[in-house]
């Protein structure tokens, strides 16, 4: 008859995952230990370049947009999660898989806040407009410029035709969720002498506020104060008025 297991001896199995966990936290993350707490808001980073339909080079940092999908779509079914906060530091990418992360943000039911750290540029702004409310650092940069073509251009009448459509699309998007106004918006994204190789201009923290594309200049723990108070006006919004 074989002897009971003893309850005080570790299993081989437990001991290995835990070795592994700890090896791969040391890789990743450069420490032996990660903070896990229970939270009801969902942290989502959206960093390097937005990729598309085309697969960048693996030494691009790349945020997928068919990862951000899913975890959005999670995020709207999970009753746990209240609140969803956005943190940007990207250069831009893909106009349509940018345009679809964006009103994906827009026309979720829960608070969004979003968090620009470091540049929210090009195809960044309409998601990082895309919020309930949305803050940036004072360091930060968001650069508003003209769509732009890779690879083959055919010059013909329908494709400057298209290139308008596509740029009215993003003008509208960020008009409609933001304070600045069309006219605005195009004088900044057609002025000529701001950027070197470009037309466009290059919008520091609190000019972005200025100009009416962001809420309010501020960190990490102002977008997180602010996210609670949307979360906390939802569930009572006799509080402080209509739920967000």
């Amino acid at each position: 008859m074989e002897a009971p297991d003893n309850p005080d001896q570790p299993d081989n199995n437990t001991e290995e995952i835990r070795r592994n966990t700890t090896l791969e936290n040391i890789q990743q993350l450069g420490q032996t230990t990660t903070p896990t707490t229970e939270t009801n808001v969902y942290c989502m980073t959206i960093i390097g370049q937005v990729e598309g339909h085309i697969v960048l080079p693996p030494q691009n940092k790349t945020t997928k947009y068919e990862h951000i999908i899913p975890q959005l779509v999670a995020a709207e079914q999970n009753q746990k999660i209240e609140g969803v906060l956005v943190i940007l530091n990207t250069v831009g990418g893909d106009v349509e898989a940018g345009l679809a992360i964006a009103e994906m943000i827009a026309t979720l039911s829960k608070p969004t806040v979003t968090l620009v750290l470091g540049g929210g540029h090009s195809i960044g702004v309409p998601i990082a407009v895309s919020s309930s409310f949305s803050f940036i650092v004072e360091t930060a940069t968001m650069i508003i410029h003209p769509i732009r073509l890779n690879g083959l251009v055919i010059g013909v009448p329908q494709t400057f035709e298209y290139l308008e459509r596509m740029q009215e699309r993003v003008l509208k998007f960020i008009v409609n969720h933001s304070r600045i106004t069309e006219e605005m918006l195009k004088e900044l994204m057609f002025k000529t002498g701001n950027l070197s190789q470009d037309i466009g201009t290059s919008v520091t923290g609190p000019d972005a506020v200025r100009y009416g594309l962001i809420d309010k200049v501020g960190g990490i723990g102002e977008a997180i104060q602010e996210l609670n108070r949307l979360m906390k006006l939802r569930k009572n919004p006799e509080e402080g008025g209509l739920v967000q």
